[in-house]
């Protein structure tokens, strides 16, 4: 079943498929509104002209996973069968592991973790510089040329557009939702349950995914580049 992209929830059968709300916390700044669009308008043209276009993006990203299932709603987002009333904690000197995950139609690449050379978890700030320092555009450009969508690169990725990333706006709300059910106690077990789930991820599932992502440029571009309020996914 394709996924949809409203504003207002709609009555399903409970035996037809998993409705999952998706509560945000974006705040967009008056200037994204115009990269937004661009961004949308350059999208949706070469889907046009190549249909299959939004199969072939992959999309990478960077997530925070909390030893105590604490979650960041500025950067994830809140999974729910229910219409989520969502609270923040603040999290003092607590253990987690920054994990990296690419995605696209076809599947996923990671997770990987960030470790020293001794194995250590480390992690990185959210928006850390080393994200579009100059060797690491150098290195993707030399890598994929004039493909490259991020700051720095041929064309920009719009900023604080975390519901046009399918690893914000799916990915990690989802396994965030499952590894937790055990309580694991140490960030190893933590690590085993966050590979454990991303393996076990289906197929149909990305693809339903990425379908949405047309869905979202559709609404964004009719909103003039608001935020989406609330998603219903309907995943089989």
């Amino acid at each position: 079943m394709k996924p949809s992209a409203l504003s207002k929830p709609l009555s399903i059968p409970r035996n037809s498929c998993q409705v999952i709300y998706s509560q945000f916390g974006l705040a967009i700044h008056q200037n994204d509104h115009q990269a937004r669009r661009r961004f949308v308008e350059w999208a949706q043209n070469e889907t046009a002209v190549v249909p299959d276009f939004h199969k072939r993006i992959l999309f990478s990203d960077e997530a925070h996973f909390w030893l105590n299932g604490y979650v960041n709603k500025q950067n994830c987002r809140i999974w729910s069968e229910a219409n989520p009333q969502v609270y923040v904690e603040t999290p003092l000197h607590l253990e987690k592991l920054t994990v990296w995950c690419a995605l696209w139609a076809g599947g996923i690449i990671g997770p990987y973790f960030f470790k020293n050379d001794e194995g250590h978890n480390v992690t990185v700030n959210d928006g850390a510089t080393c994200h579009t320092a100059r060797a690491t555009i150098d290195l993707l450009k030399d890598t994929f040329g004039d493909r490259l969508i991020s700051r720095f690169g041929s064309l920009n990725w719009p900023p604080r557009s975390c519901d046009l990333t399918p690893l914000d706006y799916f990915l990690w709300g989802f396994v965030k939702s499952l590894v937790y059910a055990d309580k694991p106690q140490t960030l190893d077990h933590l690590e085993d349950n966050i590979r454990r789930v991303i393996a076990d991820r289906r197929p149909q599932m990305l693809e339903t995914v990425i379908e949405n992502w047309t869905s979202r440029l559709d609404y964004i571009r009719a909103s003039r580049s608001s935020p989406m309020p609330e998603i219903l996914f309907k995943i089989m």
